[in-house]
């Protein structure tokens, strides 16, 4: 919008001031709308995500296992996840606004997860408690 009003003034004829000309002077270029961040921060976090991938990767080769394993395996995953929509999808510069109508619905959705989780725990184990065990074979009919 302001570009027009500049070229309407330039057809005017009126005074243009010095940043007007200058803009002027280079408007037969394109305009570049946006940021544009320095390539390393890129390479520094690909090369990152090749230190946590090999990480991820070291848990198999020393036989981690258990709660530990899948401990580490799950911490590696969100950590690349994280900086690849932190910094690959450019999250980290965005408004407060849409990282928040990005974030918070998966978020969401983990708690609501985890809420069913453990009512389907509390389910399972009430169930055995009050129904108990089903008796064996041998304790119905005894060996004569």
């Amino acid at each position: 919008m302001a570009h027009a009003e500049e070229q309407q003034h330039l057809a005017d004829g009126q005074h243009q001031p010095a940043a007007a000309q200058q803009h002027a002077a280079v408007a037969g270029q394109p305009h570049i709308e946006g940021q544009q961040h320095p390539l390393g921060i890129y390479f520094k976090i690909w090369g990152l995500l090749f230190v946590l991938s090999t990480a991820s990767y070291l848990v198999d080769y020393f036989h981690f296992q258990g709660y530990l394993r899948w401990t580490l395996i799950v911490i590696f995953m969100l950590l690349k996840a994280g900086l690849i929509v932190a910094v690959f999808m450019h999250m980290l510069w965005e408004r407060l606004a849409m990282v928040y109508a990005i974030l918070l619905p998966p978020l969401l959705l983990l708690v609501l997860l985890w809420i069913g989780a453990s009512e389907g725990d509390y389910t399972f184990f009430t169930r055995g408690t009050f129904f108990g065990a089903a008796p064996t074979a041998s304790a119905q009919h005894p060996a004569a």
